[in-house]
């Protein structure tokens, strides 16, 4: 951990998740998170958090998520909603706009590959 031993660790208070019910169980997916036991203040960053710090914090909530049952389940949630703070399914905010953006210009690609395929269709 790169934080100096004179410098607590600051814990963010953690906001509502808003959470989908998955398909396949009676009970939303959140509820088999690992972050949801104890470790939640490491998702969310404190005021004014120190570069370090943030880093260091963020890794360690990605530990976390690594082990988490729901990690994929969690991570999609935090795409589709998005969610705008925090570490959710392995990804920080930062690391979730780019996923976006690259989902983004696949779709784009899709179809535009696929407008060609429909005209000639429609042609025909």
């Amino acid at each position: 951990m790169l934080q100096l031993p004179h410098q607590p660790v600051q814990v963010a208070a953690v906001p509502a998740q808003r959470a989908p019910v998955r398909e396949d169980q009676a009970g939303p997916w959140h509820s088999e998170a690992v972050c949801r036991r104890d470790e939640a203040g490491l998702f969310f960053a404190p005021s004014k958090e120190p570069t370090a710090a943030r880093l260091s914090r963020e890794d360690a909530a990605k530990r976390v998520c690594a082990r988490c049952p729901v990690m994929t389940e969690c991570q999609e949630h935090a795409l589709m909603q998005p969610e705008p703070y925090g570490v959710w399914g392995g990804l920080t905010a930062a690391e979730r706009r780019v996923a976006l953006a690259r989902r983004r210009r696949r779709e784009m690609e899709l179809k535009a590959a696929a407008a060609p395929a429909d005209r000639v269709a429609a042609a025909g």
